[in-house]
């Protein structure tokens, strides 16, 4: 039998989310005094500026309306965890920052739900396959049921995150630099489809009130879409979405990858969906960064006229605490363009990539590029970055020894870059906090 999906406008609290449940039966498989794991998607926080949450964050209206259903099936424990990526993994003034100002804090008064940063509890190692193992959070595994609550959005890597990549968010940091393996077999993909692999019984409530092209972060460009996908499937769910977006899923790896082990063709005719049709509901979604031809080099740095630069687009093994550092270092590149060609410098990145021969300087952005490249015979001037993160100071003094005239302070303040994505929805109404309040 083909899984069930429900897609609903969302039009009014509580009722459009119930409505999505009840047309999929995505809580069939709920009992009563199911301990439960609500995870919903907070990828990125900053306590210090203002940052535009559509369409990156999970919705704290449709948080809220989750949880008010799972009462109303007389569930026991619920429990609502998240791991946020920080800039400094020890940070945890910033995850409770996040749970405060969402109201996350106040959901647990009013409803006596348990509110869990997976990164102040334990982790267990499990196997994913063979010798590949990872450790997730205690809490999650524990449950009885497991609600993903992700937001509608493409992925620079994975085209989609969905309810399936949203589980990531409950792996301790070391197996999330795991998933970004440099294997062309076992890449992150792979361990996306496997996650879903370490879960009791699951269902899916994907909040498309708002939807980001080029996700996941803030930097993506974010639309009001008014959607509200359900599914006692993850994976359906996820075919939902991606076809949602105008992505076939025939395109998203991890989906295909998923669907082959389930037995079935990665399309919309696989699963069974009620409600609003696909057809006349799917918006198009960018999820790509554009770059020039030879994919040596960013869009806006070719579009500028940059020469004697390779900067490679980044591939599935690039993690976060890299990816981070990508788009003000592009900033920083284009700035540091006066009209004159660098001198044949590459930067490097991830766990794959290999440098081209005839530079003159190569740049070893992180701790895996140090390891992979730092004695390759094709390399004239290594100049190593390392750490995990990459050391800002180190980065700052290599670019300047390769003769990029960089502005130094470019990495000083990292946390304040979301202010400047703000701008962007200033003066459009729909775009607005409440949905992100109690």
């Amino acid at each position: 039998m083909k899984s069930k999906v429900g897609i609903v406008k969302y039009e009014e609290p509580f009722l459009s989310v119930k409505k999505a449940v009840e047309l999929s039966g995505a809580f069939e498989h709920l009992k009563a005094d199911d301990r439960v794991f609500v995870k919903p998607n907070i990828v990125f926080w900053s306590r210090k500026v203002p940052m535009p949450p559509w369409g990156v964050i999970t919705t704290t209206r449709v948080v809220e309306d989750v949880v008010k259903l799972l009462k109303d099936h007389g569930v026991g424990e619920i429990i609502i965890g998240e791991g946020t990526m920080t800039t400094d993994p020890g940070d945890l003034k910033t995850p409770a920052h996040a749970f405060e100002t969402l109201g996350y804090n106040r959901l647990a008064k009013l409803y006596g739900v348990k509110i869990l940063n997976v990164f102040e509890d334990e982790f267990i190692k499990v196997n994913l396959e063979n010798d590949i193992t990872l450790n997730c959070a205690s809490q999650l595994l524990g449950a009885d049921f497991v609600v993903s609550v992700p937001v509608l959005k493409t992925h620079a890597q994975t085209i989609v995150s969905l309810s399936q990549k949203n589980l990531k968010g409950c792996l301790d940091i070391k197996s999330r630099k795991k998933c970004h393996s440099n294997s062309v077999e076992r890449d992150l993909d792979f361990h996306v489809a496997a996650l879903t692999r370490l879960l009791p019984r699951a269902s899916a409530v994907i909040d498309g009130i708002y939807s980001l092209e080029r996700g996941p972060a803030y930097t993506g460009k974010a639309r009001r879409t008014n959607l509200i996908v359900a599914s006692a499937d993850l994976l359906a769910a996820d075919i939902a979405g991606a076809c949602l977006m105008g992505i076939d899923p025939l395109d998203v790896p991890h989906l295909k990858i998923a669907c082959k082990e389930k037995g079935i063709t990665p399309s919309i005719e696989s699963i069974e969906t009620s409600g609003e049709p696909v057809s006349k509901t799917a918006i198009p979604h960018k999820w790509d960064f554009p770059f020039n031809k030879e994919k040596n080099l960013p869009f806006n740095l070719e579009f500028i006229g940059v020469k004697g630069l390779s900067f490679p687009k980044f591939d599935h093994s690039l993690c976060t605490y890299c990816s981070e550092i990508i788009g003000p270092l592009q900033v920083a590149l284009g700035n540091a363009w006066k009209g004159d060609p660098f001198d044949n410098v590459e930067i490097l990145t991830g766990k794959i990539r290999l440098p081209s021969k005839g530079m003159n300087h190569t740049i070893l952005m992180g701790k895996c590029q140090a390891e992979l490249n730092r004695n390759n015979p094709d390399i004239k001037d290594a100049i190593i970055v390392p750490g995990c993160p990459p050391k800002k100071e180190k980065l700052i003094s290599g670019l300047l020894q390769a003769g990029i005239g960089v502005d130094p302070s470019f990495l000083d303040n990292l946390e304040d870059a979301p202010a400047i994505f703000m701008k962007r929805y200033k003066g459009k109404p729909e775009f607005t906090n409440k949905f992100y309040r109690i």
